[in-house]
């Protein structure tokens, strides 16, 4: 099997890789494995690197059997007939990529997403996720900085790796902040790392509520801390997956009482929302940066306020309740939004390394196996057509994409 690692082609380019220069060489090794990779000047690895590796290089990727990349690839880069790994982005029907999934059935690609990888327990084997809480919550506490002065933060993109950054928090003085988490999968354990790596201390949701602190401090909640019956009854987490409208969102003593709000849940399209736009007009809304790591695009989103994703280049935007529109971020009367959706992409190194010995871990020896369940499973689409376990999106792909 000959396996090529694309160029990233979205604009803006990520330097995130699924492979490392020592991984591929290591991989090499193996005489049923071949590896070549495309160059490009925005990698975190650098060309030069992976050829120091003896990792063969090549602008043409046509004789591969299987594509590699990060982000979604532009409809024009995609090559008929390949088998492709790749965040497509288009479990949710995302509209922004509806042309992209008409565009791999067109091609008669075989797209394997790895957002659906799964064990046999249905748990996720590969993800960025836990990258994305680490650099969201680091970049929540940038904004709170940005928008009040009170410490200074360099940027996580800044940083060579998290050992640098991990140096940086030892020397600044947080005053007494209220941060909520949300989420206990890979988004909010990241999250929760860094903010204790920053030296802040975890309390319990009931201390968090009711008691003043003179410090730092933060919270951890899921599902079953904020969701509640429509009918009164007891909350039931498998229902509440598998029923999400039969539910409502009582999230109001966490945005009365927090300053910032880490969002790192897993969103489904029908579940309630944090809140509503009316809620951010209350007098008693106190949440001022929300950092949302799920970014979820409204109107459909966990988090009304997210109008957008930024950028890594332009992180924070501001939402004004008042207008319930963009205003400039760091206003007293405005919350500020940092809603990147390439979160890792701000700790490449690290997020790359990780993420590729997951893929050697639980997914390379499945894709050398002709009757892997977790690969067809994965497979979104096959042959022209969609894979067996997303017959869902047919609506979705037979829909006309207005221009």
């Amino acid at each position: 099997m000959k396996i090529g690692i694309i160029k990233e082609g979205k604009i803006p380019a990520d330097s995130r890789v699924p492979l490392t220069p020592a991984q591929i060489s290591s991989l090499n090794e193996r005489e049923e494995l071949s590896f070549v990779i495309a160059p490009s000047p925005n990698r975190c690895y650098t060309d030069e690197e992976y050829s120091d590796a003896n990792v063969s290089m090549s602008k043409e990727l046509s004789d591969c059997n299987v594509l590699m990349g990060v982000k979604e690839v532009p409809i024009n880069e995609l090559i008929p007939g390949k088998t492709y790994f790749f965040f497509s982005h288009t479990m949710k029907k995302q509209s922004y990529n509806q042309k992209l999934l008409q565009a791999v059935i067109d091609k008669g690609i075989r797209l394997l997403d790895y957002e659906v990888l799964c064990n046999a327990e249905g748990s996720r084997v590969i993800a960025f996720g836990k990258f994305a809480g680490m650099v969201g919550a680091h970049n929540a506490l940038w904004t709170f900085g940005q928008r009040t002065g009170h410490f200074e933060m360099s940027r996580m993109k800044d940083c060579f790796n998290y050992k640098e950054a991990v140096e940086e928090y030892a020397k600044i003085n947080f005053p007494a902040i209220k941060i909520v988490v949300t989420g206990d999968g890979r988004v909010g354990s990241g999250a929760a790392q860094v903010l204790e790596d920053m030296g802040i201390r975890r309390v319990n949701k009931e201390a968090f509520l009711k008691d003043a602190f003179n410090e730092i401090v933060f919270t951890q909640v899921d599902s079953e801390d904020y969701i509640i019956a429509k009918n009164g009854d007891a909350f039931v987490k498998a229902d509440y997956y598998k029923n999400p409208t039969k539910y409502d969102c009582n999230f109001e003593p966490f945005y009365t009482t927090a300053d910032i709000m880490i969002n790192g849940i897993y969103w489904d399209n029908k579940a309630p929302a944090f809140f509503s736009l009316e809620d951010c007009k209350k007098p008693g809304f106190n949440l001022q940066v929300i950092a949302d790591v799920t970014c979820d695009i409204a109107p459909v989103s966990s988090i009304p306020t997210t109008l957008f994703a930024s950028t890594i280049a332009d992180p924070v935007f501001g939402f004004d309740p008042q207008t319930g529109k963009q205003c400039e971020p760091y206003q007293k009367d405005c919350i500020d939004m940092m809603t990147i959706d390439n979160l890792p992409n701000e700790m490449p190194r690290d997020a790359s390394e990780a993420f590729g010995q997951m893929f050697i871990d639980y997914v390379l020896e499945e894709l050398l196996n002709d009757d892997s369940e977790m690969i067809e499973k994965a497979t979104v689409a096959a042959n022209g057509k969609l894979g067996k376990h997303f017959q869902y999106l047919n609506d979705y792909v037979s829909e006309k994409v207005n221009s």
